[in-house]
């Protein structure tokens, strides 16, 4: 679902007021209206001089919501859907691919959360660098942490006996098939995220190579920046960006990764950072540490739709 802006040629009662409007209740796209009180807005409607307009606006927004609705799909539609579409993607980290049975499961949102210096971006580009030998992939880059030469690093390693030609063709089809975007901010993340479902919609429709996965590194530092103060606009611009990514997730069959960093808590134990309300949006939550002074590291699952919390691995990157 667009952002409001890009309604208005389409739906002119969308106009720069009732944007504002919006904006001004921490509305910013149609997904928006899905987490809000809508009584309570049609309140604050009331109280404005275009209030009459401004109704014909939500009114408008809820009949968009209901256009794009999909049918309900019962177990046994949901059970093939699952059997044909929502396999795993290898990250080609031996310990990280067994212990979640295959890989990160394509149609969910995983998390990987760790402290600094944890190798929670390494993770992420080795498993860009094993996806994009047979998929396109988009990787959102928020801290320019993004690094070819660590790709090429590692496709290295993974054909070691193979010629120098070989090595060469497989660098370049790897990198032609990895879609960087640097982004600083959630706005620039929701829109980078509105074309993506655009261009997904393309591509089913006109066959070819396909994005399956998604990496965000990291959603934390997209959203901690709004969550300060008192005000729920911040939650609701999370809860949008959650929502956005399961959305696509489920319905263009991406496997989508996203970065979380820790925080202190008390007692002096570290706790996934965002909060109570970003800890329901994840599908599987993995936890990755780094014994200090060597390259092993610890994965476990915090989190998952399947498994027991607690298993856990060791790995060499």
């Amino acid at each position: 679902m667009a952002p409001l802006k890009n309604l208005e040629t389409e739906y002119p009662i969308i106009d720069s007021n009732f944007q504002n409007f919006c904006a001004s209740h921490g509305i910013f796209s149609v997904e928006d209206f899905l987490i809000h009180d809508l009584y309570m807005l049609a309140a604050f409607a009331e109280q404005n001089v275009s209030s009459e307009r401004l109704k014909e606006g939500i009114t408008q927004i809820l009949s968009i919501i209901d256009d794009m609705h999909q049918p309900w799909l019962n177990g046994m539609e949901l059970l093939e859907d699952a059997k044909r579409n929502k396999h795993f993607l290898p990250t080609g980290i031996q310990g990280v691919d067994l212990l979640l049975g295959g890989g990160i499961r394509v149609g969910q949102l995983t998390e990987l959360v760790g402290p600094s210096a944890s190798g929670k971006t390494q993770v992420c580009l080795q498993t860009a660098s094993n996806v994009a030998r047979n998929y396109m992939m988009l990787y959102l880059d928020t801290g320019n942490s993004f690094s070819p030469q660590r790709i090429a690093y590692f496709l290295g390693k993974t054909n070691e006996l193979a010629s120098a030609q070989a090595k060469n063709q497989i660098l370049q089809k790897v990198m032609s098939n990895i879609l960087c975007h640097s982004v600083f901010d959630i706005f620039a993340m929701f829109d980078v995220l509105h074309q993506l479902e655009s261009n997904l919609r393309c591509q089913e429709r006109g066959g070819g190579c396909r994005i399956r996965l998604l990496i965000v590194d990291s959603i934390s530092l997209l959203i901690a920046p709004v969550l300060g103060g008192t005000s729920t606009r911040g939650r609701a611009l999370m809860a949008s960006a959650g929502y956005l990514l399961k959305k696509l997730a489920h319905q263009h069959n991406l496997a989508v990764l996203v970065i979380n960093h820790t925080v202190g808590s008390e007692g002096g134990t570290s706790k996934p950072a965002l909060g109570d309300s970003w800890k329901s949006i994840p599908h599987s939550r993995l936890l990755l540490s780094c014994d200090r002074g060597s390259n092993v590291y610890n994965v476990s699952i915090l989190k998952h739709p399947s498994m027991a919390s607690g298993k856990a691995a060791r790995f060499v990157i």
